[in-house]
């Protein structure tokens, strides 16, 4: 008699810095049998692969004090809860995996209440409340960053790092549909999956010096920037999102952006130097913290968005473009990628859920 296959529920929402690595370790998992779990009109709609099926549940995260709308908060917990719970009794779910999050919470308590697995993963340098909160609950959280392990002191924790798309870690030069030359410095700026209008503006103040300087300039706006078709240049490439981030990376002479986990791996990876722009109001400042980790190694350069003037951003460009501290960035930003990370983390899965 054959074996059925373990059936495992993958509990990732909202961005793109939850849901890549989640997409990475299922790929690691070709033998299990996947379902996602989601909030609707989130961005797994659009990037969950079609061979998982999608359940969506309507919670939220308590953002606010105390007040009517916590309650109702509240009351869709409690409601996730018993669906995620019956979803997993119908199902059969052997395990959950998830990547933190508000849907981390229903999903964990859930599946304790049936005594199923729980391996969470933690991208971020400072683990996020519901990690610190639901992590001693888990059986194993793995941490994008090895200095996430001392925030997390009742929790077991294993550093895997954070998982990238499989395009990323191909050999050699990925192709671009981009008329870029060949030979000329390339510039990449992005915001991450949700953009970065801030960022956005202040590059718009600098470019024409550094397209005076040769280089080219790829900009991914996002789609929240009503000013993102004002600059019009030979040399300047503006799209909202470019599905090929792994060949553009890969092609890559510096990167300007902010510190999300998903985007610093993918750098690190690349091996792209980077000047990083933490997210001012990202939770607790968790931005900052994933900066400070590329910063100590000497990978990247970070200002605070308040602080950072035009005129600096301008000149700093400049200098690392002619600069062999640029080459050495590079190699230690490099140094700090581990390729095998989604196989670490599929293996870890494997462990705690086939136990």
């Amino acid at each position: 008699m054959v074996n059925a296959p373990i059936r495992l529920l993958i509990a990732a929402s909202g961005t793109g810095g939850h849901l890549f690595p989640a997409i990475a370790l299922a790929e690691q998992l070709p033998d299990y049998q996947i379902e996602w779990l989601g909030v609707p009109n989130r961005l797994e709609r659009s990037l969950v692969p079609k061979q998982y099926p999608l359940n969506t549940i309507a919670v939220e995260g308590f953002q606010q004090g105390l007040g009517f709308s916590s309650l109702r908060i509240f009351g869709k917990l409690v409601g996730s809860i018993l669906q995620v719970r019956k979803l997993l009794k119908k199902g059969n779910f052997q395990g959950v995996f998830t990547t933190g999050g508000y849907i981390a919470g229903p999903a964990v308590i859930a599946a304790r209440s049936l005594g199923l697995p729980v391996i969470l993963h933690e991208s971020n340098a400072l683990p996020g409340k519901v990690t610190r909160f639901f992590g001693p609950w888990c059986n194993a959280v793995a941490v994008g960053f090895e200095v996430a392990a001392k925030y997390l002191p009742r929790a077991k924790t294993i550093y895997t790092n954070t998982p990238v798309r499989s395009p990323f870690l191909n050999s050699g030069i990925v192709p671009l549909d981009l008329p870029i030359p060949e030979n000329v410095p390339l510039i990449v700026v992005f915001g991450g999956s949700q953009g970065a209008v801030a960022i956005n503006k202040l590059v718009r103040e600098c470019v024409t010096a550094w397209f005076d300087a040769g280089a080219w300039v790829v900009h991914l706006t996002g789609d929240n920037d009503p000013e993102a078709d004002k600059l019009q240049h030979p040399q300047y490439i503006v799209l909202p999102f470019y599905d090929n981030m792994a060949g553009l990376l890969k092609r890559a002479d510096l990167a300007i952006s902010r510190s999300g986990a998903g985007s610093l791996t993918e750098l690190a990876v690349c091996g792209v130097p980077s000047i990083l722009i933490p997210y001012p109001f990202a939770a607790e400042d968790h931005q900052t913290y994933n900066a400070e980790v590329f910063t100590s190694v000497g990978a990247a350069i970070a200002f605070k968005q308040s602080e950072l003037s035009a005129e600096v951003l301008q000149s700093k460009v400049l200098y690392l473009l002619q600069s062999p501290e640029l080459a050495d960035m590079a190699s230690k930003s490099k140094a700090i990628a581990v390729p095998d990370s989604a196989e670490k983390l599929a293996q870890l899965v494997r462990e705690v859920v086939e136990m």
